[in-house]
Order: C-alpha cells, then sequence, then structure tokens
C-alpha cells in the first residue's frame, strides 16, 4: 500500500524503497527537500518505531547458520539509522520500554528535539550492538580463522547500568556497565538490602565469586583488596561452618570483608556474619530468616546471583590494546589429583590429600606470588602478593602460626629454591603440592626429603594476577 511494489525474495525486500527512505531521511526544515517530497508524492515520517530481526537470540538457540544467516535484518537497521539521522525531523523509537512515553508525547503534541537526540543516540547504539553481535558471529563462529581459536575481530557492546559515587578512589569518576542484561552475574545481581556497591565492592566480590563459586561443596570466601582473607569448605557442615572456619584463617583481615558463598545462606551463616563489620555478602539465595537478620546491620550490602559468574575468555585493557585469554577454569590436566606425581615422600594418607585438593583449588584466588596453606579444608595461612615466593612463605607461616603445624601447603608456581620451602618445612608443614618445573626442582624435592615432607608435582601452574 505504501510503495506500490509487493515484498520479494522470501521477505529480503520490503522497506528498501524511496517511498520509504525518502520519507524517513527528508530533513522538512528544507524548503528543497519539502518540495521534493510533493513533486514525488511521497508522505514524510514524523516518528519511526523498529524491532530488528532476532539475531542473537537465534544464534543462542542453537539454530543453524543459515537459520542465523536469514535472521540478520537488512531493512530493520537501514530504517533506524535513516530515521536516527534525521532526528531533527523524525522520533525514532527501538525499545518497547519506551511505548509508554511514545503515546504520552504523541497524545502531548509531540517530542522535543531534545527528547529525539536521546532516542537517536539509543538507536545508533542498538544498531551497533547488533552489528557487533553479526560481525563476532562470523568471525568467531560461521567463519573462523582456521589456525587460532581467537577471531580477527573483537566487538562486544556495554549499556551503562549505574553511575558509582567514584573510582577505586575517591578523585576518579566511575560506573558500572553491564554486556547482557538477561544473564545472571555480578554485574546484573540483584541488591536486597544496604548502600549502593562501589567500584572497589565490586572489585572484591568480583574475586570472592571466583574464589567461592569453583567449589563443588559448600564453600564461603572472605575477601578484602581482592585476596583471600580465608576459604574453607565444609561437606558436612554446609555455609554455616565454612564460613566459621574461613573467618578464623584470619579475622583481623576478615573486618570490613566481602563475603561470598556458593550455596544458599542459611540463618546460623547469617549470625556469624553479622558478629564482624561486612561490607558485601553475596550467594544464589538466602533464607527468609537469614535476610531477616542480614537486614539487621543498616550498611551491609546483599546481593542475589546465580552461578553465571565463571568467565570463560578474559580481557584485559592494556594502554592502546586488549589481552584476551582462556578464563583459568582447572581445565588443566594438572589439576586432576589423579595425575599427580608423588616426589618425595609417603603417598599422603586421605584426609592429608583430600586437604591438598582443597589447597590446589583455592591457590588460584591468591594473587601471585601465592602460597597457602591448608588444614580439615580450609586455610589457615595465606601468603599472596610477593615479589619473590620465599617472602610468601614466609608471610603465610607468620599468619598461620602454630596452626602451620600439621598444615599442608599449596603453591600457585614452581619454588626456585629450596629456602621458600625450608621455610615451610620448618614450620611443620606435613605435605605441598606444587606444579615443579624449576632447573632447582632436585634441591627442593631433596630439602623436602631430608625433612620428611610429602610433595607432589601437578605440572601446572596457577599464576593470578
Amino acid at each position: 500500500e505504501l510503495t506500490g511494489f509487493p515484498e520479494c525474495l522470501d521477505g529480503r525486500v520490503k522497506t528498501l524503497h524511496p517511498k520509504v527512505h525518502a520519507g524517513i531521511l527528508a530533513d522538512l526544515r528544507l524548503a528543497d527537500h519539502r518540495e521534493q517530497l510533493a513533486d514525488l508524492g511521497i508522505e514524510p515520517f514524523d516518528l519511526v518505531v523498529c524491532n530488528l530481526y532476532p539475531f542473537t537470540e537465534t544464534v543462542a538457540s542453537g539454530a543453524s547458520p543459515d537459520e542465523c544467516v536469514e535472521k540478520i535484518d537488512i531493512g530493520g537497521p537501514s530504517m533506524v539509522r535513516a530515521a536516527a539521522k534525521n532526528h531533527p525531523s523524525v522520533a525514532i523509537v527501538v525499545n518497547p520500554d519506551h511505548y509508554g512515553a511514545v503515546l504520552d508525547a504523541l497524545n502531548s503534541g509531540g517530542f522535543t528535539l531534545e527528547q529525539r537526540k536521546r532516542l537517536a543516540a539509543e538507536a545508533f547504539a542498538h544498531t551497533a550492538a547488533y552489528d557487533a553481535a553479526v560481525a563476532s558471529w562470523f568471525a568467531s563462529a560461521y567463519a573462523p580463522d582456521g589456525e587460532s581459536q581467537f577471531p580477527d575481530f573483537v566487538a562486544r557492546t556495554w549499556q551503562r547500568k549505574s553511575l558509582l559515587r567514584y573510582g577505586e578512589n575517591p578523585h576518579q569518576s566511575a560506573a558500572l556497565y553491564v554486556a547482557d542484561p538477561e544473564q545472571d552475574t555480578l554485574a546484573t545481581a540483584e541488591q536486597l538490602h544496604g548502600k549502593e556497591m562501589s567500584y572497589n565492592n565490586y572489585v572484591d566480590t568480583d574475586a570472592a565469586i571466583r574464589a567461592a563459586y569453583d567449589f563443588a561443596e559448600p564453600a564461603v570466601a572472605i575477601i578484602k583488596h581482592a585476596n583471600p582473607c580465608g576459604i574453607a569448605i565444609s561437606p558436612a557442615g554446609g555455609v554455616a561452618e565454612a564460613h566459621r572456619l574461613a573467618n578464623e584463617c584470619d579475622p583481623v583481615s576478615a573486618f570490613g570483608g566481602i563475603i561470598a558463598a556458593n550455596r544458599t545462606v542459611t540463618n546460623a551463616m547469617a549470625l556469624q556474619v553479622n558478629e564482624v563489620f561486612t561490607e558485601v555478602i553475596c550467594a544464589p539465595d538466602y533464607e527468609p530468616e537469614a535476610l531477616a537478620t542480614l537486614k539487621a546491620k543498616k550498611n551491609i550490602r546483599i546481593l542475589r546471583t546465580g552461578s553465571r559468574n565463571r568467565r570463560r575468555t578474559e580481557f584485559r585493557q592494556i594502554c592502546g590494546g586488549l589481552l584476551l585469554q582462556d578464563g583459568d577454569l582447572y581445565q588443566a590436566p594438572g589439576d586432576d589429583p589423579a595425575t599427580w606425581t608423588l616426589a618425595s615422600g609417603e603417598p599422603a594418607d586421605e584426609r592429608t590429600f583430600a586437604d591438598l585438593v582443597f589447597a590446589w583449588r583455592a591457590i588460584r584466588s591468591v594473587k601471585s606470588n601465592a602460597i597457602l596453606l591448608a588444614h580439615d579444608l580450609a586455610s589457615v595461612g595465606v601468603g599472596m602478593g610477593q615479589v619473590n615466593r620465599v617472602d610468601s612463605a614466609r608471610l603465610a607461616v607468620e599468619r598461620a602460626g602454630d596452626r602451620a603445624r600439621g598444615s599442608v601447603c599449596a603453591s600457585d608456581a614452581f619454588f626456585p629454591f629450596a629456602d621458600g620451602p625450608e621455610i615451610l618445612f620448618a614450620a611443620g608443614v606435613k605435605a605441598v603440592v606444587q606444579p615443579g618445573g624449576s632447573v632447582r626442582d632436585e634441591d627442593v624435592i631433596s630439602a623436602a626429603r631430608k625433612a620428611g615432607v610429602t610433595m607432589y608435582l601437578t605440572g601446572t601452574r596457577h599464576f593470578t594476577h
């Protein structure tokens, strides 16, 4: 009816017609444009409302490549971009959430220029995100570079969710952006109580989730400055016992910390949490009584987030560039305890071996150079972020105190010298798990044999920076 021309090619060509695009693109402020429309018999548009073909949803559904290609919209983005370009004359709406405001505007005389500018900005962002999704799918899935798992082209769009009070420090501005508002992640977590999240809250909560959600067993991690004050699991006692053990690791540092639990928070755990000043607690859910208990503390931030928090691809911005890598998800062969090599001492008994397995999984959450001492499935001393491994060993032993005796140790990378292990052995550490691979491995292993300490080599490193 509008164009006098039927759609064709199975609907691929419908709106790509001068009577559509001239009506959208005509700048009605210009007499020449108005005259041309009159001569051509084309009516101008005041409003364009357009929803694009569901390309990303089609890809996510597992549809075939041909089906995905068919869901690449051509006419829709063309109309959206045309209307957005001509925003002095046309209002463009791409978000159904705005339909109510659109009706209000139509009933009150139309849109102001400022409103049309904002709608145009949203429209260009919408088509940019759409094109980025298509281009990324082509580069990574449909026509990838066969020589690399990393695509030639990476594009991702982010939508601002909130402005933060400030950044890492008060003189820095900051905001939170979300990649996919529909995914259940930290960025989209539901805040049930407390003050607004800060930049540092998000950084530390991300580290806490990374630590706690790595375990299959009920686990709790307490974090300060992106490092664990304590990590523990409790297959029998649940999150309340795991929290008690994690807090015991370093109760001084736990003050003002961030807590993550990988199970529903019970009231028993909530009562314990309320005994120590806590900035944030994050978990998949909360018992009603636990939530009421926690809310008795006015300022504690209570977050509910699901399990979609493991980053399979990690991005790090550097000056002028972006680094991509696989997420460290314990996918290396050496992460399977069955592959570990006994380098010294007697095979660990079942309980000691369980502590070694726990410590090896927990060490990934500690900033390198990292040493973690554990006993009864809980950390008892953590040495993190030191520029040499011997200082990390010394710090872990100092933090553990008397608890170092009879504990086990995990090291995120090999010991370059025997000096670090000798500090551990002198403190009473009875078993060690570490990657191995140093040119002085034999010196380290010899020191372990001399001390009668069991030592396993994994062949896998877990640096965290």
